[in-house]
Order: structure tokens, then C-alpha cells, then sequence
């Protein structure tokens, strides 16, 4: 436990993003302070989502396989979670930010990854690692 990260971030009206975390993204609750924050198990990591009116800018930076939004945060997932992922993205009718495409195509660090906003609009990348 000691060894997990931790980020906290804005998350506008934790009625609504609470929820998409745990429905759409199947993470479990873990300690909060009602109406104020909320933890989030990101998979091993500590993801605190705090009520705010307050949103980051986002931009486009170039990178090897295109154009990434940034800031954004994100994780390596196992590829049965990945696809249960974007299962429910498709239930829900949740578009992707960034359609899933294939980086490092070949190579040992091959994996496939895309780009989508929670409901405060942080924006999140998952992928999942081809070889692993």
C-alpha cells in the first residue's frame, strides 16, 4: 500500500463522476468526505475526485503517433479489464475523445490505447500492452 500513487483531481459534481468512475470504469469506492471528495481504487492507485467548479485547459501535443491531449492521466490495464472497458463505453453510448488505435506497432512495447473525458471532462488514457 505504501507504494501506490496518488492524484487528486478536480471532478465538478461528485454525483455524476463518483458514479461513471465505478459504473463505466469499474472502480471500487474507498474513503471520502461526503460532497467534498471521494477516493477512487485506479486500479491499485489512489485517485481522489474532488468537488469543483474549477476545470483544467486542455491542449494537443505532438507526439510519435499523433496529436495527445494534454494534461491527462491514465493506466496500463489487463486486457480482459481494457475491453470490459470499452464494452461499457459502447453500452453507455460514450464517445471516445480519441478512437483505440495501436502504438509501436511490432515492437515489444506494442499496445493498444485510447483516449476518453469523464464527466467533469479530465481526460483519461487506457491501454492495455500487447505482449504482456
Amino acid at each position: 500500500m505504501s507504494n501506490r500513487f496518488h492524484l487528486a483531481v478536480e471532478a465538478g459534481d461528485l454525483s455524476i463522476t463518483v458514479p461513471w468512475y465505478q459504473e463505466v470504469l469499474g472502480c471500487k469506492l474507498d474513503m471520502a468526505e461526503d460532497g467534498l471528495w471521494q477516493d477512487i481504487d485506479f486500479w491499485g492507485n489512489e485517485l481522489t475526485l474532488h468537488r469543483t467548479e474549477m476545470k483544467l485547459p486542455n491542449e494537443r501535443h505532438d507526439v510519435d503517433m499523433g496529436n495527445v491531449p494534454v494534461p491527462h492521466f491514465g493506466v496500463h490495464l489487463d486486457k480482459n479489464v481494457f475491453n470490459k472497458i470499452k464494452e461499457n463505453l459502447k453500452s453507455n453510448n460514450i464517445k471516445y475523445l480519441d478512437e483505440p488505435y495501436t502504438r509501436f506497432k511490432g515492437k515489444k512495447e506494442e499496445q493498444e490505447t485510447f483516449f476518453i473525458k469523464d464527466p467533469h471532462g479530465n481526460i483519461l488514457e487506457l491501454k492495455t500492452l500487447q505482449n504482456s
